[in-house]
């Protein structure tokens, strides 16, 4: 049976925490609320761009309107710092000649579409749209498995979404240590299998396609 891989995409591919950062204070400033950190920014990512604006404006004010002007603006502004993880690429290109592979992240789907058409090309990218559950719901997961014609995976990400999307889909997950979480943060999630560099990845994910293979 042929097994995928599929991927989180920010924190686990992608640093993009600058990018949101800025595209949140931008919405943020547009309405006159405070500034966030980073770090406050950090912390909040994981669960798509409505939870990421809640957390982000003042308590008791409407995070919808502050959310369109994120949207908007990230769009346009998704890439400007945003880099892949040093040590990632050559090793993702090794990956794609053994496996098929995908993106599946709670970001906007145009968001996912841009950024990985131009990043990952070829690699099919999926990410929140009306009427699909996101993460750590594993609807997502399921449409990508189909797309990339697996009908089963492994999931790779750095958070404790990401862990309970692979236990909600039924498959094994590897949590990358350079992310947005941290070791201890992700043990308290549940995860049991870690990654401590990009170039750890071959060989993590060929021990876990051999149990696989042999289930």
């Amino acid at each position: 049976m042929r097994i995928g891989i599929v991927f989180d995409l920010d924190g686990t591919l992608l640093n993009t925490l600058e990018d949101l950062t800025d595209a949140v204070n931008v919405a943020l400033k547009q309405f006159g609320y405070p500034t966030r950190t980073q770090e406050q920014v950090r912390r909040a990512l994981g669960n798509g761009a409505g939870y990421l604006m809640k957390a982000s404006v003042p308590e008791g004010a409407d995070p919808e309107p502050v959310g369109k002007v994120f949207h908007d603006y990230y769009r346009f502004h998704c890439q400007d710092k945003t880099r892949p993880y040093d040590g990632l690429m050559p090793v993702l290109a090794e990956l794609r000649e053994v496996y098929p592979m995908a993106v599946v992240s709670n970001k906007p789907d145009i968001a996912v579409k841009v950024i990985s058409g131009q990043l990952f090309p070829g690699v099919y990218g999926v990410g929140e749209v009306p009427g699909t559950p996101r993460k750590p719901a594993p609807d997502m997961l399921y449409t990508a498995m189909k797309e990339i014609g697996v009908e089963r995976c492994i999931y790779i990400g750095d958070s404790e979404v990401d862990v309970a999307t692979a236990r909600n889909a039924g498959v094994p997950c590897i949590s990358v240590l350079w992310g947005f979480r941290s070791k201890e943060e992700l043990i308290n999630a549940g995860a049991t299998h870690f990654c401590q560099t990009p170039a750890d990845l071959p060989a993590l994910i060929k021990n876990l396609t051999a149990t696989l293979d042999g289930n």
